[in-house]
């Protein structure tokens, strides 16, 4: 009888990097994409896919050129506040997929654009598909051409799914050229910028006050720049933030292009494992870890929302997704480490989260670690127990359990996601999702994709050097919450 294939996390965490299974590989076996994964697996995906990311600068328009087919999902996107009016076309034809002839017309479909805009565009997007990717195109190359002819700023975009593995996946891509946009400023020792995200932290992010307690005057995010002129005043940056691992490539340019180094933060559920990682950046810019000001949640504020879902759900199961604001490996460390349970993770393991996977082989060996587009996945059969599932596609699998997505755009980071966390965990148990009852559609947290976790990236003498995080769960639980 077929069975949906896994491996426990005790037989990886006995794996070395180059060890993890082809299970996990999605160049190595045919794609499934079940319902499980169509919120991000699909050209309906959900959250910011190329498209919306490389509209992020104000005022900025996006030229699709592509087949039909390939631009139809856009009108998804149409539908959200502020899109409508900023997204163009160029169809190409059967003769374009042969000869490339549609080329040649970008220059003269952005100067029309121009032309029709009663506001001139800070810059023009030009989004290319698979079928450029077959055929080779310089889009580089075609946007300067495109830049001469009409003196607007012109930025290449790729909707590559051929791509998506790749060293420079799409997601990586589209930051870069984003950022490539930024100009060399007078550098202002009281500005940061915080790169990675294109939706902005929760207002309530202790991230904040403590940059702002340690004499930060001006944090700068692309998503809260309002105009051109405020988002090339991240030019004036003394260091950025990198809070997302697809952000580095764009920092690494910066740093080199601009003179600005960076930091590489990643983004824990754990309270502990945060606390070390604010010291170890505070010290790295030479100063002492500021008390979190009034206003901002504090790591106690964490613990104790972590400590009382404890005391009133001590005994809850969970199964968790990749379609979370967090890192699953990570995350189910720490709910394993406050006394709950993990039955199933559905997520590719990797390098940076074999110390997570480590740890938790110590804790819970027998949980399931799946690989949501593997073809097996067809005959997955909910044989284990859950009460809870953290992310769309682990709820997929377990229709009778209550549901937390944790995956809206407004992005979780440090003790207000792991606050932030517990509160929606409490909330979705208390209001008649008891356990064991299905949720409807659940309630809605945090935006996709999850934090590569077990590094952090510091300055000093500025060069970025990498120090590992690969700190053992806080094993009196008291430090995180649990249970005394």
């Amino acid at each position: 009888m077929e069975h949906a294939h896994y491996y426990t996390i005790a037989q990886l965490a006995q794996m070395g990097p180059a060890q993890i299974p082809a299970l996990y590989d999605t160049g190595a076996h045919l794609i499934y994409s079940s319902p499980a994964t169509l919120a991000f697996n699909s050209p309906g995906a959900e959250g910011f896919g190329v498209k919306r990311a490389g509209l992020s600068i104000p005022g900025s328009v996006m030229l699709i050129v592509s087949p039909g087919c390939c631009g139809r999902n856009t009108a998804e996107i149409t539908r959200i506040a502020g899109y409508k009016e900023r997204f163009f076309y160029l169809e190409m034809d059967e003769t374009d997929l042969v000869t490339g002839r549609h080329l040649k017309k970008i220059p003269d479909a952005v100067q029309e654009i121009a032309s029709f805009l009663t506001t001139k565009p800070s810059v023009v997007m030009i989004c290319i598909t698979c079928a450029d990717a077959l055929l080779g195109t310089d889009l580089e190359r075609v946007c300067r051409k495109a830049e001469e002819h009409t003196g607007i700023p012109v930025r290449p975009c790729y909707m590559y799914a051929l791509t998506r593995e790749g060293r420079r996946p799409p997601m990586v891509h589209v930051r870069e050229s984003l950022y490539s946009m930024v100009p060399a400023r007078k550098k202002k020792n009281t500005s940061v910028n915080l790169l990675g995200f294109f939706a902005p932290l929760q207002d309530d992010c202790e991230l904040y006050g403590l940059l702002r307690a340690a004499g930060v005057k001006k944090i700068r995010e692309i998503s809260r720049c309002e105009t051109f002129e405020e988002f090339k005043q991240m030019g004036e940056a003394n260091f950025n933030l990198v809070l997302f691992p697809e952000a580095r490539a764009a920092a690494e340019d910066l740093r080199l292009r601009l003179g600005i180094p960076y930091i590489e933060l990643s983004r824990f559920v754990g309270t502990g494992r945060t606390m070390r990682q604010y010291s170890a950046l505070f010290s790295a810019i030479g100063t002492e870890l500021p008390e979190v000001p009034d206003g901002f949640v504090t790591k106690e504020m964490a613990d104790q929302a972590a400590g009382e879902l404890q005391t009133r759900h001590p005994d809850l199961i969970f199964s968790i997704g990749e379609v979370v604001n967090a890192d699953p490996f990570e995350l189910a460390l720490t709910l394993v480490c406050h006394g709950w349970k993990v039955a199933e993770i559905f997520a590719a393991p990797d390098a940076t989260r074999l110390p997570y996977i480590r740890e938790l082989a110590e804790l819970s060996p027998s949980t399931r670690v799946y690989a949501n587009t593997d073809p097996s996945m067809l005959f997955y059969e909910e044989d284990v127990h859950c009460d809870v599932t953290i992310g769309k596609d682990a709820a997929y699998y377990h229709s009778g359990a209550a549901h937390l997505y944790f995956n809206e755009d407004r992005q979780p980071f440090g003790y207000e996601g792991a606050y932030l966390l517990y509160m929606q965990l409490g909330k979705l148990l208390a209001e008649g999702n008891s356990v064991g009852q299905a949720s409807g559609a659940g309630v809605c947290s945090h935006t996709q994709v999850s934090a590569a976790a077990t590094e952090t990236r510091y300055l000093q003498d500025e060069y970025v050097f990498s120090i590992s995080d690969a700190d053992k769960c806080d094993t009196a639980q008291s430090v995180e919450g649990g249970k005394a």
